[in-house]
């Protein structure tokens, strides 16, 4: 049977791809994010999952206003990278795992949640920026296949934040009943705090990001308990994007324990933060 290994929390700001892909890593602005990283990506190279299943948004790139499902499943076999508006991030084509993710998609649905399926699929920054803060030298391909797994946080009506965790209790299920033998890492993504138009552009809060970083683990309720109105309350229009978060921590056990986390301002106009959790029985601890 599969096997949930660990989760990662991550930020997908585009612009953390962008000092990657042009060797910024180590300029005084960068370079203290990226010390951020070192050790859980040390633990991650050490802890490689055969397949990542990654919670993301599109970012109108691929599915566009037109048709924007809450909760979708990519079913590919492979996924390019998508062109944002300036040529696709220098990063490998993402393999997909079909076999698993047709598994999600009905198991989903016989768990009363309405998936929709998407059989063709570029994957923008919302995806490629947390598989580089996982691998930042990925070669040729990436070290694991990925199922992408989309949720609406950019049109209202959003999910809420207690329909996510629900979501992510279902999805761990769904993973843990896959028949093969396969170790798997969730990643929720989005976040942290930050708004990019508007009256409050530019918004940050720090209060509220750190107090997101330590209910995270043990007790996503009280997060879930938020409305959606909380959210941009706190977080800004964009922090909602932190209830993607939700659906990696549902998918994990009650018993997980926090390997490292770092937080970040700014990284462009945003919070960023990444927050690293592995389950009982995984072990190692990061350097220090």
């Amino acid at each position: 049977m599969a096997d949930i290994t660990w989760g990662l929390a991550t930020s997908h700001v585009p612009s953390i791809g962008a000092a990657m892909d042009h060797g910024k890593t180590a300029d005084d602005y960068w370079k203290p994010l990226f010390d951020g990283y070192a050790p859980a990506r040390e633990w991650m190279a050490g802890h490689t999952p055969d397949v990542a299943v990654v919670i993301y948004n599109d970012h109108a790139n691929s599915l566009g206003l037109d048709m924007v499902p809450t909760f979708a499943v990519g079913t590919a076999e492979s996924y390019d990278v998508a062109d944002e508006g300036w040529g696709p991030r220098p990063v490998p084509s993402v393999q997909g795992a079909p076999e698993l993710s047709e598994h999600l998609v009905r198991e989903l649905l016989d768990d009363h949640f309405d998936i929709a399926t998407v059989h063709r699929l570029d994957v923008d920054h919302g995806l490629t920026v947390p598989l580089s803060v996982y691998n930042p030298d990925p070669g040729d391909s990436w070290p694991c296949a990925v199922v992408p797994v989309l949720t609406n946080v950019i049109q209202y009506p959003q999910p809420t934040a207690a329909r996510c965790l629900e979501f992510g209790r279902a999805l761990g299920r769904a993973i843990r009943s896959f028949p093969q033998d396969t170790k798997v890492a969730v990643f929720g993504t989005g976040g942290m705090s930050h708004q990019l138009a508007g009256a409050r552009a530019g918004l940050i809060n720090e209060e509220f990001d750190r107090w997101f970083l330590e209910k995270i683990q043990h007790d996503p309720a009280a997060l879930a308990a938020l409305t959606r109105e909380d959210y941009v309350r706190h977080a800004g229009t964009e922090g909602i994007e932190l209830i993607m978060w939700l659906i990696m921590r549902g998918a994990m056990s009650d018993e997980i324990r926090r390997v490292h986390d770092t937080y970040h301002v700014p990284a462009s106009n945003t919070a960023a933060a990444l927050a690293l959790f592995a389950e009982p029985g995984v072990d190692g601890e990061v350097s220090s």
